[in-house]
């Protein structure tokens, strides 16, 4: 074995290590996401809102609300609603935005500051794995699903962070997430491992650069619209049973009362899928071009090309109907999990059930 194997499998081994502590990082991320959610839940914003569902509030949540409860003593006193960040939205509710997974809570947001920090330390610690992966290979490392996992929950990551330091509100993105790559990783490293090697002739090219890079993009961008999409299901029928005068439970009542509204959810969802469409549609073009280059067709109705259309389509149609008074609000959301699944099967189910003339990596 040359000295250039050698170097080259060492930082394959460093690659794999620096991989496995940033899940046990990501591990700890998750405990402290949990704990921030379970000191939430204790605080004067948890029994304020269970007060609020007791008393059969309904749909004063909307406003500035005034609970009685008695104090030890015998005596009577007024709770005024936590303050809450509220959000000029149209539509038939205008409710106020939730504080957040710590609640106002001092040992919450504590341990919510702890999460953040370490899914930094984590994210730091996994981009070198995937650095050091490319040296090892001294190519992209994108040439195989177990390459594209470990970029893939890295740029996820990356995007959660980005929108952090924009101070958007995204916190209650961090559990999810965090519990996300975690599976992503733990995919990767037991069935999906590849070990260190050349690509094939028809990946050496420049477009290997553009084109898989904004998939991944595209694809981390997408999970962020997909989990808001999924959540804004969860609180608009919480807000929904609330305005007929129902009565959720208390674990219900505990999390929910601590999201955006719904209203705010859909928008958010909304956005990032708008923003990014026309990355993906390039994302399209880009691979047609290089299809063009390395077999001498731009288009060859192939497994993956058919399932990029396919996901184009769908979320085309998401927008379409998001735009569209009559398809607002739950049913275009279904058609952005739908057109979400289609980039999953894509990512996935094509890789490793479908044979095509993108199957020459391997898993």
């Amino acid at each position: 074995m040359n000295l250039a194997a050698a170097t080259n499998e060492n930082l394959a081994h460093i690659s794999n290590v620096l991989i496995y502590s940033s899940m046990a990082v990501y591990l700890l991320a998750f405990f402290a996401h949990m704990a921030e959610w379970v000191f939430g839940s204790r605080s004067k914003v948890g029994r304020t809102a269970a007060a609020l569902v007791q008393k059969g509030a309904g749909t004063a949540a909307a406003g500035s609300v005034k609970v009685q409860v008695k104090e030890k003593s015998g005596g009577t006193a007024v709770l005024e609603r936590p303050s809450v960040v509220t959000r000029a939205v149209s539509g038939a509710r205008d409710v106020p935005d939730g504080p957040g997974a710590s609640a106002g809570d001092e040992q919450g947001d504590l341990y919510g500051r702890i999460a953040v920090s370490l899914t930094v330390l984590a994210f730091l610690v996994e981009a070198s794995g995937v650095l050091t992966r490319a040296l090892s290979v001294e190519r992209a490392p994108w040439g195989n699903m177990y390459e594209f996992n470990i970029t893939f929950s890295t740029v996820a990551v990356a995007v959660y962070l980005g929108l952090m330091l924009a101070k958007k509100n995204i916190g209650w993105l961090g559990l999810p997430l965090v519990t996300t790559v975690l599976l992503d990783l733990g995919l990767a490293v037991t069935v999906l491992y590849t070990a260190s090697d050349q690509l094939v002739p028809a990946l050496h090219s420049y477009w290997l650069y553009i084109h898989v890079s904004t998939a991944i993009f595209c694809g981390a961008v997408f999970y962020v619209g997909a989990v808001s999409t999924l959540l804004y299901l969860f609180r608009d029928a919480y807000e929904n049973k609330l305005a007929t005068g129902g009565t959720p439970g208390k674990f219900a009542t505990s999390v929910m009362e601590r999201l955006p509204a719904a209203a705010s959810l859909d928008k958010f969802s909304y956005r990032v899928n708008a923003a990014v469409f026309p990355l993906w549609t390039f994302t399209i073009i880009a691979g047609a071009i290089w299809a063009g280059d390395a077999w001498g067709r731009y288009w060859g109705w192939d497994p993956k090309e058919t399932w990029a259309f396919i996901t184009w389509v769908a979320y085309a149609c998401y927008l379409h109907a998001r735009a569209t008074a009559g398809w607002k609000g739950r049913k275009a959301a279904y058609l952005a999990l739908i057109a979400f699944g289609c980039w999953l099967f894509n990512y996935y189910g094509v890789n490793i059930f479908v044979t095509g003339k993108h199957s020459y990596a391997g898993v």
